[in-house]
Formats: structure tokens, sequence, C-alpha cells
């Protein structure tokens, strides 16, 4: 599979992944019946397991690896907290307010990830 393709399956992914988030944030907030359906439970982990698939494969292509790329290293390590965040909003939050709050905070660690993604350098916000 050619490197364009594989970027673009995964932005495609991102952006489907980070829609979906949005819209279970929202519902877990408002404590909207939705969220409770079985299928809304079960297609963020098949987007996000493409979106892995996708990511590993461009790291293979690229032959970028964590421990010799800080830019990965670092969208990695954001990856993590923003399950963390997310599950907190979508799952875990005890109050709407915290709910959102965490929704915001993972919307957030996403952008970093894509400015990250892009610029490819970990701390891009710093002047050279």
């Amino acid at each position: 599979m050619s490197y364009e393709l594989l970027l673009f399956l995964h932005v495609s992914a991102v952006a489907l992944s980070f829609s979906l988030f949005v819209v279970r944030a929202r519902w877990s907030i408002l404590s909207a019946p939705q969220l409770q359906r079985r299928c809304w439970r079960i297609l963020p982990h098949v987007i996000d397991s493409f979106l892995l698939a996708m990511g590993l494969s461009l790291m293979v292509v690229l032959r970028a690896w964590p421990q010799d790329t800080p830019w990965l290293a670092a969208k990695l390590l954001a990856l993590l907290l923003y399950i963390g965040l997310g599950s907190v909003a979508i799952k875990y939050g005890k109050t709407p307010r915290q709910k959102a709050l965490f929704a915001l905070l993972a919307a957030t660690v996403f952008v970093y990830m894509l400015a990250v993604a892009h610029c490819r350098q970990a701390l891009f916000f710093l002047p050279a």
C-alpha cells in the first residue's frame, strides 16, 4: 500500500474517530440514551482499531520508531492521555460539569496531537 493511501486512510480515521468522540461526549454530558446503544459502544473500537493499524503501518513505511523520533513518542504519549481524559468524559465522569471539563481537556490534547503530527516537532509552540 502506498504512503499516500495510508496517510489518507489514517487522516480519515482520525477525523471519524474525533467526530464520534465529540458526539459521544455530548451524549454523555446530556445523559442521552443513545450512548447506551450497542452500536455506539462497538463502533468507536472498530474505528480506533483501524486508526491504530494505519498509524502502525505509517510507522513501518516511514521507518519512524518512537525511541528514535521524539515527535512520534510525544504523539503516542499524548494519545494515552487523550484516551484517559476521554474515558472520564464519556464513561467515568460523575457530573455533567466534570464530563464537559474532561471532554474539553481531551479535545485540547487532540489538537496538540494534530499539531505535533503536522509540524513533526514535539515542542512546536516554543521559539526555535
